[in-house]
């Protein structure tokens, strides 16, 4: 399995789709992803509290929980870092020790609000930005771990905020930046303006109506495009779905007849039921 930190030395743009249990991420590695995205905004969602409820505790064992079962790096949405820079030692050590490669921290004000996903951002001054991503840095023992300094600014005091917020991170030594352009132009910009290797947010439709391929945006610097969402949100649907139908007697079309039997098989598969049978049967002797 191929390190995170020498995949983004490469020319391709890695997708990291999101995964939130230790399934998801096993299917991601059927579908041919090589790094999967523990996002915090959609975990919020999935324990039903909001990013701003999370623990890193509860996020690092997720993430023990997914290494158990799927070799595939992680890349950790640690948020504001969980802290002040005195704190991003634990959150980098944790991060560490659970097997996570990358850890992304912004410049959120800590502790979060939850008016971060209505458009509001509240952030720390520049210079405890700054001193996030020194410390990170200061913090890992793995030289494979990969810093990755994300600023919110663009949406609070503009471009040029961002641009020199994301400046002084990478003087901190962060390994990758990250400031999300919601738009082609925006990406096109930013990458102009700031040195490769970049992350962002993959559009998420997909990039067929996007504007930008995963080769244009390669082209210009990005090594790295999170879907934080797209996956919990289909899962969302799927289930809402199903409710719907069990509680009024009539068939999901979406699995159709017997596909809810094939699916648990599927799953069956996915989680390795074949194999550990065949180490009970081999060493229990079928008693």
């Amino acid at each position: 399995m191929e390190k995170l930190s020498q995949l983004i030395k490469g020319k391709d743009l890695i997708v990291a789709p999101v995964a939130l249990s230790p399934i998801m991420a096993r299917m991601a590695a059927e579908a041919g992803f090589k790094t999967v995205y523990l996002s915090g905004g959609s975990l919020g969602w999935y324990k039903g509290v909001t990013e701003a409820g999370l623990s890193l505790t509860e996020m690092c064992q997720l993430a023990l929980d997914m290494r158990t079962v799927c070799r595939l790096p992680i890349v950790l949405d640690a948020g504001g870092g969980f802290g002040d820079p005195v704190h991003v030692h634990r959150t980098v050590a944790m991060s560490e020790a659970a097997g996570i490669e990358a850890v992304e921290i912004e410049d959120q004000l800590l502790p979060r609000r939850v008016s971060h996903h209505v458009g509001e951002d509240y952030l720390v001054p520049i210079g405890v930005a700054v001193d996030r991503i020194k410390e990170a840095v200061a913090a890992r023992t793995n030289p494979d771990t990969v810093i990755i300094g994300r600023t919110n600014a663009v949406r609070v005091a503009g471009m040029d905020d961002a641009l020199r917020r994301a400046e002084g991170m990478k003087r901190a030594g962060a390994d990758m930046l990250f400031i999300w352009g919601r738009k082609p132009e925006e990406m096109r910009f930013i990458a102009e303006r700031l040195p490769a290797p970049l992350m962002t947010f993959a559009p998420a439709d997909g990039f067929s109506t996007f504007g930008l391929s995963r080769a244009d945006m390669a082209a210009m610097g990005y090594r790295l495009a999170a879907s934080s969402g797209t996956a919990f949100a289909a899962m969302m649907k799927a289930a809402r779905q199903s409710y719907e139908h069990l509680a009024n007697d009539t068939m999901d079309p979406f699995l159709g007849p017997g596909g809810a039997e094939k699916e648990m098989k599927a799953a069956h598969r996915v989680t390795g039921l074949p194999g550990m049978l065949e180490i009970e049967k081999r060493t229990m002797g079928g008693g």
